[in-house]
């Protein structure tokens, strides 16, 4: 079995060549390994929560569901266009999503990884990420040169902290967890630097999946965007405490190097979290690969064996 994925694209604005060329470029790992006679599954879709996508929508003066109907469409309408053979479109407003997200939350607040608290700091929404006063620029801005505005507002936080030391361990055992080693330094000296805990609902808008028993907050779109790799693979929905597909864990996600840190840091340590993928003890499932610039993080199955891809 053999699973790839692209990063599941914002809707914010339509599709231009950077979805196409991602979308490509897992097309052809797909392809590949169909023809080699593996069962494949092919992830992709389109991320519709956040406060930037409802600002997009209160711009183009229409509710956030029609706005995210309309920009989803087009990008179905460039997969059909560019031929891609995916296997499961996943929209985050659709309901077996929303499931999924909610299951993820429960499971993280069943294992004490998440507590009630109130952040005060640095966000952008057009990143819809946080940031500590050092990532900042010289001018202010974000590192991704985007602005940033001081937000204070009760928060739920997720237990990042406690997950350093497995997260080093894991980038230890497997040298090539990112690719190029530049990008895999970086990200290592950013967990060395030390993690602090992760806040990860929002109160300052309502457009996104409500907090479980907590209506008054939204869950940060990163944790719900990131759990569509989940949802394509029919979990929770299974018979199993694991995530019900047989290509699971992903053996490609094919991302930028502007949300490396959500993919490479955030997301092995809220499954490691959840007991959904990683233990400290695992580390060595992660492989990875570098395309054309683009970041592959490359999970394998502990009954294969290792392999490389390397640049074209």
């Amino acid at each position: 079995p053999y699973m790839v994925t692209t990063p599941i694209y914002y809707v914010n604005d339509k599709p231009h060549i950077g979805h196409a060329y991602t979308s490509v470029a897992c097309d052809v790992l797909a392809r590949f390994m169909r023809l080699d006679g593996r069962e494949v599954l092919y992830l992709t879709g389109t991320d519709e929560h956040g406060q930037k996508v409802q600002q997009s929508a209160e711009a183009a003066g229409v509710e956030p569901q029609d706005f995210v109907d309309h920009v989803s469409g087009r990008f179905r309408e460039m997969g059909e266009l560019l031929q891609i053979s995916n296997d499961r479109f996943v929209r985050t407003t659709e309901p077996q999503h929303r499931e999924a997200v909610v299951a993820l939350w429960n499971r993280l607040v069943e294992r004490n990884q998440i507590y009630l608290g109130s952040y005060e700091g640095w966000y952008s929404v057009r990143d819809e990420a946080f940031y500590n006063e050092s990532d900042l620029n010289d001018d202010g801005t974000a590192p991704t040169g985007a602005e940033v505005t001081w937000v204070k507002e009760p928060s739920y936080f997720f237990r990042l902290s406690k997950w350093e030391g497995a997260l080093l361990k894991l980038y230890d055992t497997d040298q090539n967890f990112v690719q190029p080693a530049g990008k895999r330094s970086e990200v290592v000296a950013q967990v060395r630097a030390g993690l602090r805990d992760l806040s990860i609902s929002r109160t300052s808008f309502d457009w996104g999946i409500r907090v479980p028993n907590d209506p008054a907050h939204v869950i940060y779109v990163w944790v719900d965007a990131l759990t569509n790799y989940l949802t394509g693979t029919g979990w929770p929905s299974t018979t199993t405490d694991m995530p019900g597909s047989v290509t699971w864990p992903a053996d490609v996600h094919l991302v930028g190097k502007d949300i490396l840190r959500f993919h490479a840091v955030y997301w092995p340590a809220i499954l490691m979290a959840a007991c959904l993928l990683y233990t400290s003890d695992a580390a060595d499932e992660e492989d990875s690969v570098d395309l054309g610039g683009r970041r592959i993080i490359k999970k394998k199955k502990s009954t294969e064996n290792k392999s490389r891809v390397h640049d074209k």
